[in-house]
């Protein structure tokens, strides 16, 4: 049996920074967390670092990455190319995501998916359609979208094999509410709103129905697939989904992701919400397509032609924003500079998410969570990964 692994440097945890703490790793769990100055005899302590320990980041939204997408992904090594891009750069969980797309296809894709998810590769699948709404299709195909059919969600469940971890969904879309969210809920997955130009009377109604729904099962929340995009834009006379996620996000039903990347959102926005919300109903995510990580040029979200240009996605046709190109740790970065505590971002790009995957066992440098870290230095940037106790 190996001797413990002691890291030291700058700890981010769920309680604040330590500026000269202590992890200790044995095997793949970490046993100890703390300052320094406190570590137990039983362990050397090394020398001081200029180290910042973070814990693995865990990203609930993200299409691909690496040259590699996996709504296009014909085979495991293909989409395994786009995790291990994302795990190299600090995201130790991932939830990989697929977009709208005919049934048949939907389903080869999903059970591909659940290959990579039974061997831990990821942490769950997510699928941002097909019910979702025509009018705020952003960068997929308005074709392949589908009034909610409860049987085609079992369907891709079924084909998930117990991996299917959320949908995202527009509540105006006929059926969502009174077939595919029971259905959802149902099979272990957790409602998503977004692609929506429903009414804040309607998102709230399906708030109301999916809170209820998951309350009698796992007790987690809902969540907001990247508010403000792809979503009616807010008024003060017709507040639309944004004012009805941001309410139910305050009273602690639902968590919103950010797509906080420079791009996506303003840093005024980002903001606003953490002040609003505060970082524990928050979830960064990176929205993240197969350029993360390469070199602007032409590339493929599902059916849809993308160009990269200064490191910027949108669609070939019409100029959408058609994802993101950004790592986790890139975004956590973003958002530092912006004026976010480094304590909240971290929060909303690592606890957070692992609670609404109802995960303790990752997301944050805590005693008996699994062994994840990421080394970065003063700036973020990622030095070295340890994921369930082994080093990248």
């Amino acid at each position: 049996m190996s001797e413990p692994l002691v890291l030291r440097g700058r700890l981010v945890t769920p309680r604040g920074i330590v500026d000269d703490g202590a992890v200790v790793v044995d095997d793949t769990t970490i046993v100890w967390v703390g300052p320094s100055d406190g570590l137990p005899p039983a362990w050397v302590l090394p020398e001081a670092t200029e180290d910042t320990l973070l814990p693995g980041l865990v990203d609930l939204h993200c299409h691909g990455g690496g040259g590699a997408s996996f709504p296009d992904a014909t085979d495991v090594a293909t989409a395994q190319t786009a995790v291990d891009e994302h795990r190299r750069h600090g995201t130790t969980s991932l939830v990989a995501s697929l977009v709208t797309a005919p049934r048949d296809l939907l389903l080869t894709r999903t059970a591909l998916l659940a290959d990579l998810a039974d061997a831990g590769e990821i942490v769950g699948i997510h699928l941002e359609g097909p019910f979702l709404s025509a009018d705020r299709c952003g960068a997929q195909n308005p074709a392949d979208m589908l009034i909610g059919d409860a049987a085609l969600a079992r369907e891709v469940a079924d084909a998930a094999r117990g991996h299917l971890v959320t949908m995202t969904i527009a509540p105006e879309v006929p059926g969502v509410v009174d077939e595919v969210l029971p259905a959802l809920v149902d099979a272990g997955a957790v409602p998503s709103v977004g692609h929506t130009d429903a009414s804040a009377e309607q998102v709230e109604a399906a708030v109301n129905r999916g809170f209820d729904l998951l309350a009698a099962t796992s007790n987690r929340r809902l969540t907001a697939t990247h508010l403000f995009n792809g979503m009616r834009p807010l008024h003060h006379r017709d507040p639309g989904p944004i004012a009805a996620c941001l309410a139910a996000a305050a009273r602690g039903e639902l968590v919103v992701e950010l797509v906080a990347d420079g791009t996506h959102l303003a840093d005024a926005t980002v903001l606003s919400v953490f002040d609003l919300l505060g970082a524990g109903s928050i979830a960064l995510v990176t929205d993240a397509m197969a350029a993360a990580g390469m070199p602007d040029g032409a590339y493929q979200l599902g059916p849809m032609g993308v160009v990269v240009d200064g490191g910027v996605a949108r669609l070939a046709k019409g100029g959408a924003i058609a994802g993101g190109t950004a790592h986790l740790i890139d975004v956590v970065r973003t958002v530092v500079a912006a004026g976010v505590p480094l304590e909240d971002a971290v929060l909303s790009a690592a606890t957070v998410p692992a609670d609404v995957l109802g995960r303790r066992d990752i997301g944050a440098l805590a005693a008996g969570r699994r062994a994840d870290v990421v080394v970065t230095d003063a700036d973020l940037r990622p030095l070295r990964v340890l994921r369930d106790g082994e080093w990248l």
